[in-house]
């Protein structure tokens, strides 16, 4: 197998350079934020990522567009996984023993809890991480971005387009869905954002992007972070 590697610092799409600051109110310089684009290459886009150690990676896009699916299988060796579908399914296990059929919307608060629990544990610490992403909640990335700073490392988002078709197959697929409003709601969020991303344009505190479709979520094999 061919063992590519994409550096998420490599220039695809670079932003806009900003106006000087005065000397003494200059800050260090940082890289710029880019964009790197891997739709439309028929399968043959790369099959791994590396970021920094201490950088945390969110990936986002429709429901059903295959993030869970993703993580499973590309975050591997040191980095760690932090998928709110593994907090559900916990949930929904426990729920199973206590009461049968519990509908999700009786413990969702409680998923969530665990969820952002577990979130803050791994951002304590110093490892590279890969976050699931819903769209919906920038603060979340936000919140992200301001761990990355304080660990010495960088966020980056891994954006996964695929058609709204697509992601309610994948809905079904999985026998699980979301109601027509969230849909709505994603579907309207994930479109900004990724004109956002398109045009250089990354949300504050993101230091580069990677755009894939299902084709190049299909090859990408791995996820890592060194030195």
């Amino acid at each position: 197998m061919t063992r590519t590697t994409v550096y998420a610092t490599t220039s695809a799409v670079a932003l806009p350079e900003q106006p000087s600051a005065p000397a003494r109110e200059a800050c260090p310089a940082r890289p710029a934020p880019v964009v790197r684009d891997l739709r439309e290459r028929a399968g043959r886009s790369p099959h791994g990522l590396r970021f920094g150690p201490r950088d945390l990676v969110v990936v986002t896009g429709l429901p059903g567009s295959g993030k869970s699916t993703l993580m499973r299988r590309a975050v591997t060796g040191d980095g760690v996984r932090v998928d709110s579908q593994d907090a559900r399914d916990r949930w929904e296990t426990r729920a199973s023993r206590i009461s049968g059929l519990l509908p999700y919307a009786v413990y969702r608060p409680l998923v969530r809890l665990a969820h952002y629990t577990g979130l803050h544990r791994t951002l304590r610490s110093a490892s590279g991480a890969v976050v699931h992403d819903c769209g919906t909640q920038t603060w979340v990335r936000g919140w992200l971005a301001r761990a990355a700073g304080r660990r010495g490392g960088t966020l980056h988002l891994v954006f996964l387009d695929v058609s709204p078709d697509t992601a309610l197959d994948g809905q079904r697929e999985r026998g699980r869905g979301v109601s027509r409003y969230a849909f709505l709601r994603h579907r309207r969020a994930a479109a900004r954002l990724l004109r956002a991303v398109e045009r250089g344009d990354l949300p504050h505190g993101v230091g580069s992007a990677v755009l894939l479709d299902r084709d190049a979520a299909d090859v990408l094999r791995r996820i890592d972070f060194a030195d």
